[in-house]
């Protein structure tokens, strides 16, 4: 029976509840006047239930799907403003025990190269990361014990955060890896994590079990049931996401917000991100042999009843993604995007940035422009390009940020920290180009902080940190 606040899987992801929401939201794709009441309700920016948001997904009546997508631009805007979070993968192994069948790190790739770096690699890296100008990193690796334990991911954050290489510093490390006990949770808090990120790849628990064969990741509940055990270890961001194209994608949308909503009933905080990944080409891996694929019009409108429904939410797309996929997402509610992405172990230290290593590649990037170019195209494009961590380094996390959030408080700090972290950005690593765009985007923006006060000091600290007086200020 589905129980949003049981903590057993399938129970908070119920199978029959999924399949009958399925066939309500099919019934109901051309009800105009129940799409109309669904969206009255989404407009009071309080989000919708994973039926409501099935129901909108599956609407066939054109003039209501672009009341969709304007719902979604102006929710994204509420709540985010124009401001997108930037950040950069790191790939610390390569080494896995599992048989995912959509992923080229499966133990039966007897091709692939094996790679695991060392503290000192992971330095290199980091210097190279930071020589861009990121900030933020998100950690990758391949569920080994052996070759991956829990003690060496900890040594890694550690070397991370003690790099400081000319202005550069890595401020907030969000770890990616396999689902794992409480204890480990607890030992990331104390690390100092900021999310804690793990893809379900499928809600659907049959396919689940095909797609994963063998190997940790085979069992379903342990899997779904992580973020209750990461939350139970003082992790209070955590970030969903599926893998689309490996199962049907409306079943997927509604186990994930199913899954969001099992957070709330439970935890009171739900998801801090929602991330959008898509099945891509990589060694040993075709995507075709997927026969869920979904078209750019479908992932737009994914995009859009995400925000919709869970407006609060960070969502995330990568480089996976092309420019053009990406563009469109931005406007319908991503609010963090990845730039200069290397997804290979070793991909950044010693290569020029038109230089890309693919022995060790998780997957194909489509978007292989630098960060730099990122950052000019989104300037270009009307927005903010934000650096900033304060948040996290403040401890406005979990409830304490979800709160700010859903009453688009959080905007009065992001807004002029966004800034202030794009100002360094443009002094420190930012090509002539970038940099004169990016000024006079900043001054453009200046008005726009509302509190007189606020942007006092924002002016202030924005001329500290161009006359080298000052820098790392945060509201």
């Amino acid at each position: 029976m589905y129980d949003p606040k049981s903590l057993k899987a399938e129970e908070f992801i119920d199978n029959e509840e999924i399949l009958e929401t399925l066939a309500y939201a099919e019934k109901n794709k051309d009800n105009a006047e129940l799409i109309d009441e669904i969206l009255e309700k989404a407009e009071k920016r309080k989000g919708l239930s994973h039926r409501d948001a099935a129901v909108l997904l599956d609407c066939t009546l054109e003039d209501r799907n672009q009341r969709i997508y304007e719902l979604a631009k102006q929710i994204k805007k509420d709540f985010y403003g124009n401001r997108i979070v930037m950040f950069a993968p790191l790939y610390l192994s390569n080494y896995c025990i599992n048989s995912c069948v959509y992923c080229p790190y499966h133990r039966q790739n007897q091709h692939i190269p094996r790679k695991k770096l060392t503290q000192e690699e992971i330095k290199a890296e980091v210097i190279a990361l930071q020589d861009m100008g990121h900030k933020r990193l998100a950690l990758e690796t391949g569920e080994d014990p052996v070759n991956n334990p829990i003690e060496y991911v900890l040594e890694s954050i550690k070397t991370i955060y003690g790099i400081k290489h000319k202005n550069g510093a890595i401020r907030r490390v969000n770890v990616n890896i396999a689902a794992t006990t409480v204890e480990n949770y607890r030992k990331l808090k104390e690390a100092g994590i900021g999310t804690y990120i793990l893809f379900q790849e499928t809600y659907h628990k049959e396919s689940y079990e095909k797609l994963h064969p063998a190997g940790p990741k085979h069992n379903y509940a342990y899997h779904t049931e992580a973020m209750d055990r990461a939350m139970e270890g003082g992790i209070d961001d955590v970030g969903l996401g599926v893998l689309f194209g490996l199962e049907l994608y409306r079943y997927e949308f509604a186990g994930l917000l199913m899954h969001a909503e099992h957070l709330e009933a439970v935890h009171g905080v739900g998801p801090h991100t929602i991330s959008v990944p898509r099945v891509k080409k990589a060694d040993d891996i075709d995507p075709t042999a997927f026969d869920n694929g979904i078209s750019d019009e479908i992932f737009a409108k994914l995009i859009a009843c995400i925000r919709i429904a869970v407006p609060y939410t960070g969502m995330i797309i990568s480089t996976r993604e092309s420019e053009a996929v990406r563009a469109r997402a931005l406007s319908l509610g991503i609010s963090q995007i990845s730039g200069g992405s290397r997804t290979s172990v070793g991909g950044y230290a010693g290569y020029t940035p038109d230089e890309r290593p693919h022995d060790t590649e998780q997957f194909d990037v489509s978007d292989q422009r630098s960060l730099d170019e990122v950052v000019n195209w989104l300037m270009k494009l009307g927005y903010i390009p934000s650096f900033c961590t304060a948040c996290y380094r403040e401890g406005r996390t979990g409830d304490r940020f979800m709160s700010l959030c859903k009453n688009g408080q959080i905007q009065n700090c992001c807004h002029p920290n966004a800034l202030m972290t794009l100002k360094e950005y443009l002094m420190d690593y930012a090509s002539a180009d970038t940099a004169a765009v990016g000024n006079k985007l900043i001054e453009s923006e200046i008005p726009n902080v509302p509190n007189e006060k606020t942007r006092g000091i924002l002016i202030d600290n924005l001329n500290k940190i161009e006359q080298g007086s000052g820098r790392d200020f945060r509201f």
